[in-house]
């Protein structure tokens, strides 16, 4: 029975249903989730073009990191879903573990995924180039939540992935899924949480990276991430059916050894971290500090001799 709360929130409802697809040549369909999700990476990768000519690094291997990162997260998503909700499903018929168009990824095993995607990659060039696996998770946990933002609203794109029932004036009536009554935009939840925690991070990273411990900032990223998905998923509707009547759903579960391990870098990283700025940075800012010193002095000099510019 619809509740009075909910019949006068009503007509303040979102209607929403717009075509996931944006056009289609032949057998090609472009989606709005496929834009974002590229673009998550593509910002990713000059975000990290920044981090990298602020600290002394080559922008020569960034390359190979972009397609190592999304190379990892779309099989490790795709792989996540099949093994963490769908399993009797897709064993039974492993061939369609291939079929990504068909939908279902889960940003658990992306992450576990780009994990050890990214400990190859520190493993490759981090001896070269004097950083380690702890330093490029920290930097991969500022640019990362962007992505996620991003994501989640190709997700919102979708109309998939959303709340249950509502009768707040935000609620979103998901048309194109035959849903008539309002919902918790759930996806919208999500990305305001990554973009605050995006924002967040950059900040420290920008103003305070000569204070800050190795660890901490990517300790702050799975914290940021996977706290609001453990609390939104409350107020999800289940992804699967075997979900039904869990108080944790599958979501839930696999959000919290990534909070317990945000928490426990953390903690390290505070107690025993070395400083987060590579070597190559604290040389180039001492070169910078140096160098303006001497602009200084040598001002100070001309003055003295009674020589200016004009």
């Amino acid at each position: 029975m619809t509740t009075l709360p909910a019949i006068l929130a009503a007509p303040l409802a979102i209607t929403w249903g717009p075509n996931p697809e944006i056009f289609s040549i032949g057998p090609i369909h472009i989606r709005y989730y496929s834009i974002l999700f590229v673009s998550g990476f593509i910002i990713g990768y000059y975000i990290f073009m920044r981090f990298f000519k602020r600290e002394g690094l080559p922008v020569e291997i960034l390359d190979t990191l972009l397609y190592t990162l999304l190379g990892s997260a779309v099989v490790g998503a795709r792989l996540g879903h099949c093994l963490f909700y769908e399993p009797a499903y897709y064993l039974s018929k492993p061939w369609e573990i291939f079929m990504i168009w068909e939908g279902g990824l889960a940003s658990h095993g992306g992450a576990v995924a780009i994990l050890i995607a990214l400990w190859y990659y520190a493993r490759k060039y981090g001896r070269r180039y004097d950083f380690d696996y702890m330093w490029l998770l920290d930097r991969v946990g500022v640019a990362t939540p962007l992505a996620g933002a991003l994501i989640r609203l190709g997700n919102l794109m979708n109309s998939e992935i959303y709340g249950n029932p509502t009768d707040l004036p935000w609620g979103f009536i998901f048309t194109i899924r035959g849903e008539t009554l309002a919902k918790h935009p759930t996806q919208l939840y999500e990305a305001l949480a990554y973009l605050f925690t995006f924002a967040f991070l950059m900040l420290l990273y920008w103003k305070f990276l000569d204070k800050l411990k190795k660890g901490t900032m990517f300790g702050i990223f799975m914290i940021g991430i996977f706290g609001p998905r453990f609390f939104i998923e409350f107020v999800k509707e289940p992804q699967v059916a075997f979900e039904q009547g869990m108080t944790l759903n599958m979501g839930q579960w696999l959000s919290i050894p990534f909070i317990l391990l945000g928490i426990s870098i953390i903690v390290y990283s505070i107690i025993k971290g070395s400083p987060a700025a590579i070597q190559n940075y604290a040389d180039i800012k001492k070169a910078k500090t140096k160098s303006a010193s001497d602009n200084i002095k040598s001002e100070a000099d001309k003055i003295k001799s009674g020589k200016s510019y004009k």
